[in-house]
């Protein structure tokens, strides 16, 4: 019983490596992003925010309005601060046209107790979800296994597989659901850009 268990985990694991290798690898991220930005032309009046953003929000879609969310308090007005791991997203119902995370994704736990269970990447999937408005974009940047960056960082506690989003998150699967998600999102594109998977997932 145990060796078909540490097959089956073997093939799990060679089928998540051969996903990754085979998966189209762009160096432009400049090019990559201009291309949903030309699906959007207009826009002035759009909203972004970042999640995890420091002191300096980064904005790829070129939103007019650029918001920010960190752990820390910040001197910006338009950074709020919030323990995702613990708390929601601080912005209203479908407020937000995009919303980023770049090296966030993988510091956010999978499963902490407050006392009480709670599944803070999927009630941070929520949220994105909530958050979004009808066809707004969320770009995730990440380390993505087989890479040791994934792993390297102590404070990277969740790591992150090319069919993580296209299998517990999109539209089809929906995997997530038996954890309480309750969105969905339609794969837009995944990438790996050196060690890092860029996913884009569009809120349906």
């Amino acid at each position: 019983m145990r060796l078909v268990k540490y097959f089956k985990t073997l093939k799990m694991m060679f089928r998540s490596l051969s996903h990754i290798v085979d998966m189209e690898e762009v160096e432009d991220l400049e090019l990559f992003y201009s291309k949903f930005r030309a699906a959007s032309p207009n826009n002035t009046n759009s909203r972004t925010l970042d999640l995890g953003c420091g002191g300096i929000p980064r904005n790829p879609f070129k939103a007019g309005l650029l918001y920010g969310i960190d752990i820390r308090d910040s001197a910006n007005p338009n950074i709020a601060r919030s323990d995702l791991a613990q708390e929601g997203i601080p912005h209203g119902d479908a407020s937000m046209d995009y919303i980023t995370a770049f090296d966030f994704i993988e510091h956010v736990p999978r499963v902490v107790y407050l006392p009480q269970i709670r599944y803070s990447f999927i009630e941070l999937m929520n949220e994105v979800y909530r958050v979004l408005t009808p066809g707004g974009l969320f770009l995730a940047q990440t380390p993505v296994y087989p890479f040791s960056a994934s792993f390297t960082d102590p404070t990277h506690i969740n790591p992150i597989t090319s069919e993580t989003f296209s299998q517990y998150f999109d539209d089809q699967r929906q995997w997530g659901r038996m954890y309480g998600f309750n969105g969905a999102f339609k794969i837009e594109d995944q990438v790996r850009h050196s060690t890092h998977l860029i996913s884009v997932l569009r809120k349906v």
